[in-house]
């Protein structure tokens, strides 16, 4: 196909992506694209003669105009500049919890637990930004665990984390000095309301949170302390407008909510905790963060 003829082929599925009011045509339909040619953006610019099925790029356009996110097609979502394989099985990870990923990075900690580890997008990712770490990752689905394991072995951690399939603590023994989840966290009546996007393939396990949202919160505090190092940290995600609340859920269980990260949307994201003491005074500024006292 000439470069002509491929630049038609993509400007029709730009049009038809913005007539489905999808926001990112231009991206997605330069990406899908790409997965149907098997080409980097590099070598989609330099080639100028491709071969391609247009039927293909038809239905994969279509796929996207119905509401299905471009990395359930490619089975592939970048996160904090790395490659991560996703399957029906996992949640699909989004740039807002790379927050998570900055707030724990500027912590002290060598021996790291993930729980609910989905895809393995954060502990894989702490433990290749911190070479010297090992780490445990739970989950209760035993198909997330074997998505966190091909993504662990993909970039070169297998060897430093251990999986083990269960609810947040239950299969963990020993202690770590830093504890990161993200958690179901949507209100169950809230689940229909989300976008497609989300809601339709994204799985029910790794969004609901119970009627309030909390849930997984009040199990994650319940059983905290006796997991943790003294001197340890826990950086959990959270949905909008709930920061008050999962403080005032740690908070009863002995921590402070030492700092409070937002995301690139303005919200707070990210919480980070610690046992409560007479020494938390001071507080780190990670990012944007809001600081606690």
């Amino acid at each position: 196909m000439t470069r002509e003829r491929l630049d038609r082929l993509r400007a029709w599925g730009v049009a038809r992506l913005k007539a489905a009011g999808i926001e990112t045509a231009a991206l997605d339909a330069r990406v899908l694209l790409q997965h149907c040619l098997k080409l980097d953006h590099g070598s989609l610019i330099a080639q100028s003669d491709l071969d391609v099925e247009a039927d293909a790029f038809h239905a994969a356009i279509a796929r996207r105009a119905a509401r299905e996110p471009v990395s359930r097609m490619t089975g592939e979502r970048e996160f904090y500049g790395r490659s991560f394989r996703l399957s029906p099985a996992v949640l699909d990870p989004r740039p807002d919890t790379e927050t998570l990923v900055a707030a724990a990075l500027d912590l002290p900690w060598q021996r790291l637990l993930d729980l609910g580890v989905g895809s393995g997008a954060l502990a894989v990712t702490l433990l290749a930004e911190r070479a010297s770490a090992t780490g445990v990752a739970t989950d209760v689905s035993g198909p997330a665990l074997a998505v966190a394991a091909a993504n662990a072995r993909r970039h070169g951690v297998e060897s430093r984390l251990a999986f083990t399939e269960g609810a947040w603590f239950a299969p963990v023994t020993g202690r770590f000095d830093l504890v990161v989840s993200n958690p179901p966290y949507i209100r169950h009546g809230d689940l229909a309301a989300l976008q497609p996007e989300v809601s339709a393939h994204d799985p029910a396990l790794a969004l609901d949170g119970g009627a309030d949202g909390l849930d997984a919160y009040r199990s994650i505090a319940a059983s905290l302390e006796a997991c943790l190092e003294p001197q340890g940290h826990a950086v959990l995600e959270i949905g909008a407008g709930q920061a008050a609340e999962v403080s005032a859920i740690f908070a009863e269980a002995g921590f402070s909510t030492l700092v409070r990260h937002f995301d690139l949307g303005g919200h707070i994201r990210c919480l980070v905790l610690e046992r409560r003491s007479s020494e938390n005074a001071a507080n780190k500024a990670i990012g944007n963060p809001q600081r606690m006292v």
